[in-house]
């Protein structure tokens, strides 16, 4: 079946070329909902090949074909034992805009070509924007050319789609990690004694690694959440203050936090970034974690603390977890439903962690959440309407205590927080997705239903 899906975008065709060509980019065009994953990105969009990997250890190897490479014009590659073909067309249509096209011959469905379609082309539309913004974000500061950014937890939901967003976007990523290099662009991270050169000739660093805090919060799991964040995170802060102290080392600091900063029972108060810290465990872990960066800021580093809320990705988290209960019809609230969720798209989270490294105005703790908090039975109906399916069962905060314990459903699945981004707000931030049927639907590929 042959199917072709254009759009116009405000760049030029050798910016966009550009883009499809560095590293990452591929990763960033892969929709969340397929189980497709990139186990192997192609090193030329000439005569390179890009392998992916399917349930069931099957592999795809999609090959990239000479005859149609002409930049900044096309490129095409093929799967020969599908049959796919797939050519991507870039022509001028006025000063500084492009004509994109996908073209495709696939035995897929139509419908599904549509989808994935549409998908990379607003993908690739707000990936560009959000870089362009960066770029004049930073031009504010002392450097608008591409930055050299150390991340650690690049494995993980968070770190690999912003490896991937900052590679595609013209950045170097060096990934800190805790076993032996695998090329270049790693270095052995021991976030018990982090080597005094790990971060030489680095600009910024994007500090993402700790247990995740969701579980039973035994008393096990509680102290490796609390040892995962604070001590490494100082530690790395050292290692970064001496670095810069020395030359050439970082002059940015971004750090993960949470909004579990503000505790797990609000109510319905509107907080920020200026409102008291709460109570219970997480909201003093978040607290510990974050004065845990004080050596880089003493040290005259800019330090960004993102309190994220609740990460959107059909590929993991708290949506990876629902996405097939709803899918199935088994979808509903939690306890009450009254509880404020705070949640942000992943590509919103990632476009904050861009400014959080570029924007030399922006420092101290900022909240990474979407300006339209909902609650969680708002959030369980937008969800089964977005998937087109009932919200009609729930479930009893008795079964939340059983799954999670007393203290994990009170600081986790039945917290209620309602956060509002008031530093991002105040500096003018435009969000890609601010509110929840938008972003479920660019996330779960549904916005053909509208």
């Amino acid at each position: 079946m042959g199917l072709s899906y254009k759009s116009v975008l405000p760049f030029s065709p050798e910016e966009i070329f550009a883009w499809h060509e560095r590293p990452g980019a591929i990763r960033r065009l892969l929709p969340p909902w397929l189980p497709v994953r990139v186990v192997e990105e192609a090193a030329s969009l000439r005569d390179g090949r890009a392998v992916l990997g399917l349930p069931l250890g099957l592999r795809l190897v999609a090959e990239h074909r000479p005859d149609g490479y002409q930049p900044p014009y096309s490129f095409v590659d093929e799967v020969a034992r599908l049959g796919w073909r797939h050519t991507r067309l870039f022509s001028a249509t006025g000063e500084g805009s492009t004509l994109v096209e996908d073209r495709a011959r696939a035995p897929l469905p139509a419908a599904l070509l549509r989808q994935m379609f549409a998908y990379r082309h607003r993908q690739l539309a707000g990936d560009l924007a959000a870089h362009a913004r960066a770029g004049a974000e930073a031009r504010g500061g002392s450097s608008t050319g591409p930055v050299t950014v150390a991340i650690t937890g690049s494995s993980g939901l968070i770190g690999s789609a912003l490896a991937a967003f900052l590679t595609s976007g013209g950045h170097r990523v060096v990934r800190l990690v805790r076993r032996a290099p695998a090329g270049p662009d790693e270095r052995r991270w021991d976030p018990a004694e982090p080597a005094e050169d790990v971060l030489a000739g680095v600009q910024a660093v994007v500090h993402l690694a700790g247990v995740p805090i969701m579980g039973r919060f035994t008393e096990g799991h509680k102290r490796s959440v609390r040892e995962s964040r604070t001590g490494p995170t100082r530690r790395l802060a050292e290692v970064a203050a001496r670095a810069a102290a020395g030359g050439g080392g970082p002059s940015c600091f971004v750090s993960a936090s949470a909004v579990g900063y503000y505790g797990y029972d609000r109510g319905g108060e509107q907080l920020d970034e200026a409102s008291s810290q709460g109570d219970g465990f997480v909201a003093a872990l978040v607290g510990d974690w974050e004065a845990a960066t004080a050596p880089a800021a003493d040290a005259g580093l800019r330090v960004v603390n993102v309190r994220t809320g609740l990460a959107l990705s059909p590929r993991g988290g708290v949506l990876g977890l629902l996405y097939p209960v709803f899918l199935a019809g088994f979808g509903g609230k939690l306890g009450s439903g009254r509880q404020w969720m705070s949640w942000v798209g992943l590509d919103d989270l990632l476009d904050i962690y861009l400014r959080g490294l570029v924007d030399p105005n922006l420092s101290g703790p900022v909240n990474a959440v979407s300006p339209a908090p909902v609650t969680n039975a708002e959030f369980a109906r937008v969800l089964a309407s977005v998937l087109r399916r009932p919200a009609l069962l729930s479930v009893p905060a008795v079964v939340v205590n059983l799954a999670l314990g007393r203290e994990g459903a009170q600081e986790f699945a039945l917290a209620g927080q309602r956060v509002m981004p008031g530093a991002l707000t105040r500096a003018g931030h435009e969000f890609r997705h601010p509110g929840l049927e938008v972003a479920l639907r660019h996330l779960l590929g549904r916005w053909d239903l509208w």
